[in-house]
């Protein structure tokens, strides 16, 4: 059987699940829905590099929601505007479809979403329509939720377990400079005088967007969180110098480093960490990975155990490769989520979502 999906959106993380799900032997691709006025009209393949599929791209929601489909597959940015988002998400289920998605990356858990009111609104439509939603990633994602608690299996008892992002983010240069300079500089502030204060770390913003990971892992392992705590860091630049997506002048935001923790009985017990460089040789001080870029889960305990989890794309870039990797986390749980029992769903609800069938 394959499972009749509608890719929506098609741009940094988009194109990537777009070519994944018209490659998968058990996805049959029926419908695009695109936001830019030229990619109208476009074949689908022609939008993620692949040959002709016959399948043409659309804004026609009403028209793609009408479609025979089983799941939707959302890359559509909703950040800053997740109430939109989840209004959409709910029409989606009213016409009969299943969703997976990674545009409101807090709903990775949705048990601590911050917005429960979003969260009951989603609740309903999943109810009444007898269908599914799943929200994943990388990190927010697989990596901060499913592999430790992969990992943590192994374990006689344990004390801490901490998951650090350790990346270069000069090579990142999602669909064009100006959405990387959006991202980099206003959301994260990279390359903005150190007074700057970016969205990323006003307050509550990193529990908004990481605190479902910490509060998934605690459901996993049976634990209850005393309190969620974030904080942050930030570096200059030693001199000017130039990344993928601009400049980056002396004196401004080079590096930054945050970390969310939940608290149990007054220490730090699980904690989600990233440390972030525009340059390798800045922030030398800060942790480096034994093993280079990538993503690094430590479970002090019995055994302690340290695991490097790294992704690159062909040309070896890590960063790319993570946003791929971001797309066929949700693409390969297609499958899963279709046979699931109705609601929102984390990774604590679906079995193990292998790559069967895409041995090439």
């Amino acid at each position: 059987m394959a499972y009749k999906v509608i890719q929506w959106a098609t741009g940094f993380v988009g194109h990537f699940a777009l070519r994944a799900v018209i490659e998968h032997p058990d996805l049959e691709l029926v419908g695009v829905w695109v936001h830019s006025p030229e990619k109208i009209g476009k074949d689908a393949g022609e939008l993620c590099g692949l040959g002709r599929t016959g399948i043409t791209a659309t804004n026609d929601i009403d028209a793609l929601l009408a479609l025979d489909a089983d799941c939707v597959c959302s890359a559509a940015s909703g950040d800053e505007r997740e109430a939109e988002t989840v209004d959409l998400m709910c029409r989606m289920l009213a016409s009969g479809k299943n969703i997976v998605s990674t545009s409101v990356v807090g709903l990775v858990y949705p048990p601590s979403f911050p917005d429960q009111s979003l969260v009951k609104k989603l609740e309903a439509a999943c109810r009444v329509s007898g269908k599914s939603v799943f929200t994943s990633g990388i990190e927010p994602g697989f990596a901060s939720d499913t592999l430790p608690l992969v990992i943590s299996g192994l374990c006689q008892h344990w004390t801490s377990v901490r998951v650090m992002e350790i990346l270069d983010y000069a090579t990142y240069c999602p669909a064009s400079k100006a959405v990387a300079q959006q991202i980099l500089y206003d959301r994260m502030g990279f390359g903005m005088p150190m007074d700057y204060v970016p969205n990323l770390f006003k307050p509550g913003v990193l529990t908004y967007v990481w605190g479902g990971p910490v509060h998934a892992i605690a459901a996993g392992l049976g634990v209850t969180l005393d309190a969620v705590q974030e904080g942050y860091e930030r570096l200059p630049a030693p001199d000017d110098f130039e990344i993928q997506a601009g400049p980056v002048r002396k004196g401004t935001a080079a590096a930054l480093r945050f970390a969310v923790a939940g608290v149990i009985a007054g220490r730090p017990a699980i904690v989600l960490e990233h440390v972030t460089r525009l340059r390798p040789d800045i922030a030398p001080d800060w942790p480096q990975g034994s093993n280079g870029p990538g993503y690094y889960i430590m479970i002090e305990g019995e055994p302690k155990m340290t695991c490097h989890f790294d992704q690159q794309n062909a040309t070896g870039d890590h960063v790319a490769g993570g946003i791929l990797a971001t797309a066929t986390r949700v693409v390969n749980a297609i499958p899963a989520v279709c046979q699931a029992n109705p609601g929102i769903l984390s990774a604590l609800d679906l079995p193990l979502v292998t790559a069967r069938g895409l041995m090439r």
